[in-house]
C-alpha cells in the first residue's frame, strides 16, 4: 500500500505540472503552479506582517483600557473580594486579547486579499493576453491577411504559449505561401492557355476570313495547338490527382531493369533522330524495388524526355542504375544546357522554368517535374537534381525503395 501512495503522489505532482511522464520546468503547467504557490505565500506572509503589526498595538489599548477598569473597581471595593478581581482581570485580558486578534486579523486579511487579488489579476492578464492575441490573429487570418503574425516571446525555451504562437505563425506563414502559390498558379494557368487558344484563333479568323489557306499545313497547325491544350489540361489534372494523393498505385516488387528497359524503348528511336549519344549502364546485381511499373516508367520516362529536349546536339545521355543505402538510384545524365545555382531549388515548382522562353518554345508545360516528384514521393522514394552550372548539364535522379 505504501509503495502504491507513494506512486499515486507522484502522479499527482505530475499532473499539478501539466505533465505526466517528463516534467518541464519552463512549462505552463509548472509557471501556474508555482504562481499560485506564490500567490498562498504572499497572502500568509502579508497576512502574519499585518497581523504582527495590528494586534500588538490593538491589544496593549485594550488591555490598559481594561486595567483601568478593573484597578478602579478593587480599590472601591473590600479586601475580601481580591480574588474575584483578579478573576475578573484575568477575563477581561482574555477578551482584549480575543478582541485585538480579531481586529488585526480583519484588517490583515483585506490587504491580504487585495495583494492576493491584484496578485491574480497579473496572473490572469499574464496568461489570458497571449490567448486573446491568438484569437484576434485567427480572425484576421479568417479574414484572408495572412501576413497576420503573433509575438513568441523572447525566452530561449518558450512554454506551451509561445510554443502555440510559433505554431501559429508557422501556419500563418505556410497559409500565406499555399495563397501566394494558388495565385502564381491561376496567373500560369492562364497564361499558358493563352497561348494556344491566341494561335487557334488566329488561325480560325484567318479561315473565316480567306486569308490562309486550309490546306494540309493549316489543319497541322490546329491540330498541334489542340493537342497542346489537351496535353496541359491532362497534365493539370494529373498533378492536381497526384498532390491530393487520389493516383491509385500497385505497388508490388519490381525489377529494376523492367523499369529502366520501358522507358528506353520509348525514347530510343528520339534520341537517334536528334543526333544525340544515349548510352545505359544497368548492373543485373540490383535488388528489386517497391514501386508501381506504370508509375516508375512515367517518372523516368519524363527524365528521359527532360535531358531529351534540353540536351542540343551533339550531346550526350546516360541512364545508370545503382543500388545505395536501401535503395535504387535511377540517375539520368546529361551535358545539356546546365542548371544555375540559384534555379535548383525551385526546379520541381509547378510551372517553373529556367528560361521561360526557350521552354516553350522546346514544349515543355513546366509542370512535368512536378509530376515526377508527387510520383515518387508517392512510392516512398525521393527525387533529386544537380547540375555544375549553365552550359554543363544536369544530373536527375530518384530513388525507389528495395521491396521487403
Amino acid at each position: 500500500m505504501g509503495r502504491k501512495q507513494g506512486e499515486a503522489v507522484k502522479v499527482v505532482a505530475l499532473a499539478l505540472t501539466g505533465h505526466l511522464v517528463k516534467p518541464r520546468w519552463n512549462s505552463l503547467g509548472v509557471k501556474l503552479f508555482i504562481s499560485y504557490l506564490a500567490i498562498v505565500g504572499i497572502v500568509v506572509l502579508v497576512l502574519l506582517q499585518t497581523a504582527d503589526f495590528i494586534a500588538p498595538a490593538t491589544f496593549a489599548a485594550q488591555r490598559g483600557r481594561m486595567l483601568g477598569t478593573s484597578m478602579g473597581m478593587g480599590r472601591a471595593g473590600e479586601a475580601g473580594i481580591g480574588r474575584a478581581n483578579a478573576a475578573n482581570t484575568e477575563a477581561l485580558l482574555n477578551q482584549a486579547f480575543r478582541e485585538s486578534l480579531n481586529q488585526g486579523l480583519l484588517v490583515a486579511g483585506g490587504v491580504a486579499l487585495g495583494v492576493a487579488i491584484a496578485i491574480s489579476l497579473f496572473v490572469t492578464w499574464w496568461v489570458i493576453g497571449p490567448v486573446r492575441r491568438l484569437a484576434a490573429a485567427t480572425q484576421r487570418i479568417a479574414a484572408g491577411h495572412y501576413a497576420e503574425r503573433v509575438p513568441t516571446g523572447a525566452h530561449r525555451h518558450p512554454d506551451e504559449l509561445g510554443e502555440l504562437a510559433a505554431n501559429f505563425n508557422e501556419m500563418a506563414r505556410s497559409l500565406e505561401v499555399n495563397e501566394q502559390r494558388r495565385l502564381e498558379l491561376v496567373g500560369d494557368v492562364t497564361h499558358e492557355l493563352r497561348t494556344p487558344l491566341a494561335t487557334l484563333q488566329g488561325y480560325l479568323e484567318g479561315l473565316l476570313d480567306g486569308v490562309i489557306e486550309p490546306d494540309e499545313r493549316t489543319w497541322a497547325k490546329l491540330y498541334d495547338e489542340a493537342g497542346r491544350l489537351r496535353r496541359l489540361i491532362d497534365d493539370l489534372q494529373e498533378l492536381s490527382r497526384a498532390q491530393a494523393h487520389q493516383i491509385p498505385l500497385k505497388l508490388t516488387s519490381l525489377n529494376p531493369l523492367e523499369i529502366a528497359r520501358v522507358a528506353v524503348e520509348r525514347v530510343s528511336a528520339q534520341f537517334k533522330e536528334k543526333g544525340l549519344n544515349f548510352s545505359c549502364d544497368l548492373p543485373a546485381n540490383l535488388p528489386p524495388v517497391k514501386a508501381d511499373l506504370d508509375r516508375a516508367v512515367q517518372v523516368l520516362t519524363n527524365l528521359l524526355v527532360n535531358a531529351l529536349r534540353y540536351t542540343p546536339a551533339p550531346g550526350q545521355v546516360k541512364l545508370k542504375l545503382l543500388a545505395i543505402s536501401n535503395t535504387v538510384e535511377f540517375r539520368v545524365t546529361d551535358s545539356g544546357i546546365g542548371i544555375g545555382a540559384e534555379h535548383l531549388p525551385h526546379l520541381f515548382e509547378r510551372f517553373y522554368r529556367v528560361d521561360k522562353s526557350r521552354s516553350r518554345a522546346l514544349g515543355g508545360s513546366g509542370i512535368g517535374l512536378t509530376i515526377a516528384r508527387a510520383l515518387v514521393e508517392a512510392m516512398g522514394g525521393r527525387i533529386e537534381v544537380s547540375s555544375p552550372g549553365p552550359n554543363l548539364g544536369a544530373t536527375f535522379s530518384f530513388f525507389l525503395p528495395e521491396a521487403a
